[in-house]
């Protein structure tokens, strides 16, 4: 296990580099490295590294939602509260009834395995985003106007709403039912989740106040935190939901509300943590990604993904409406809106280990628009943020 992790971290930060040397994503050379060691390639990752991929996924997603809140600015986010708020659901909903509309027609599924397949697709990733809008909000562009804090916030919850879709279509696919009740879990979750969090950044606080600890004691204070309140989540989810990635994302904003400069200090902790857990992340996801479900697709397949990501970004238009963002602003909402990658690792395999007929071309789609959107996206907002964002003084 320790050689083939110290292979995937040496392996990583390589290629991670040598695309980075190339004016590229260094995620796209961490996604190569899980393809090319991962079990469908050279199969060189240890099988006990990949039984727990998902938990090492889920801690590296946990440090960078910490991060992204510890620098979450609620004043500005209020500036753009309407196109936030419908950036959660919005661009997904256009991109799920993409698929409705086109699937059946170019892949000859039904309608509910179309829409399961749309639900799957529809979720940004947080692990590729959020990492770069705090690399925005760190060089202030766009930071003003709340563009980063938006789309790291719409980010979050997008992939708590669409997940209830997936989960309330998977039933329907297998036979089960759709009850009025599954899509109420959505606004519950979401708001509970967000108090839960709220709550527990403002104990923290205290805590910090009365007692003097290191920072570094902090970090792993909250991290010991935010582990247990997703173990908390699955613990009560037969029950009610309740979004923990959202609770560490307000930790960490309500410690930034609070107290604003050892958000900064702890920032710069969780700076350094993901530096290892980035390699992680995505070589990980990478190692997730079976190139032969890929070339079995087909070039339908792909027309399918770009056919939908078009109608998200619609949908990213329709949330901007009335805003008083600008075109180029406007445009770079759209960009920033395309990647994902980890929602689609996580259940792209769901139908297909249940045995539905759907399983395989969900799967194959799904592996496809994490090739496609994450380098893709990424590479975007590499390219566009300094052109189409204005510098703030």
């Amino acid at each position: 296990m320790l050689a083939s992790l110290g292979i995937v971290l040496l392996t990583g930060m390589f290629l991670g580099a040598f695309f980075k040397k190339l004016k590229l994503p260094s995620l796209i050379g961490m996604l190569l490295t899980g393809i090319i060691l991962g079990p469908y390639f050279l199969n060189l990752i240890d099988k006990s590294i990949l039984n727990i991929s998902s938990e090492l996924r889920q801690v590296a997603l946990i440090i960078i939602l910490t991060r992204a809140g510890l620098a979450l600015d609620v004043d500005v986010l209020k500036k753009v509260g309407r196109s936030a708020l419908l950036m959660c659901f919005v661009p997904a909903c256009f991109e799920i009834l993409a698929f409705a509309y086109f699937a059946p027609k170019f892949l000859g599924v039904s309608l509910i395995e179309a829409v399961l397949m749309g639900s799957v697709v529809a979720a940004v990733s947080p692990a590729v985003i959020v990492p770069k809008m705090l690399q925005l909000i760190d060089e202030k562009y766009g930071k003003n106007k709340g563009i980063p804090q938006m789309i790291m916030a719409g980010a979050s919850v997008d992939d708590v709403f669409v997940i209830v879709i997936f989960s309330s279509f998977l039933s329907l696919a297998s036979g089960g039912n759709v009850s009025v009740s599954s899509f109420a879990q959505i606004p519950s979750s979401i708001i509970l989740g967000v108090l839960l969090g709220v709550i527990s950044g403002f104990i923290l606080n205290k805590f910090f106040k009365k007692f003097h600890l290191r920072d570094t004691a902090k970090v792993i204070m909250i991290l010991s935190i935010s582990f247990l309140l997703v173990a908390f989540e699955h613990l009560i989810k037969d029950y009610i939901m309740i979004s923990s990635l959202l609770s560490i994302m307000a930790i960490g904003a309500t410690i930034q509300r609070l107290r604003g400069e050892l958000a900064i200090r702890l920032q710069a902790k969780y700076n350094k943590l993901w530096v290892f857990a980035e390699i992680l992340l995505f070589v990980l996801v990478g190692a997730t990604v079976d190139l032969n479900y890929a070339k079995s697709a087909g070039i339908i397949a792909i027309i399918l993904i770009f056919t939908a990501l078009i109608f998200r970004m619609m949908g990213v238009i329709a949330c901007m409406l009335n805003s008083e963002l600008n075109l180029k602003e406007r445009s770079f909402c759209m960009i920033a809106y395309m990647p994902k990658a980890t929602v689609q690792a996580a259940i792209g395999g769901l139908p297909l280990s249940m045995g539905l007929a759907c399983g395989n071309v969900v799967l194959t789609v799904a592996v496809l628009s994490v090739i496609i959107t994450a380098p893709l996206g990424s590479f975007l907002i590499d390219l566009t943020y300094k052109r189409y964002l204005s510098k703030d003084v």
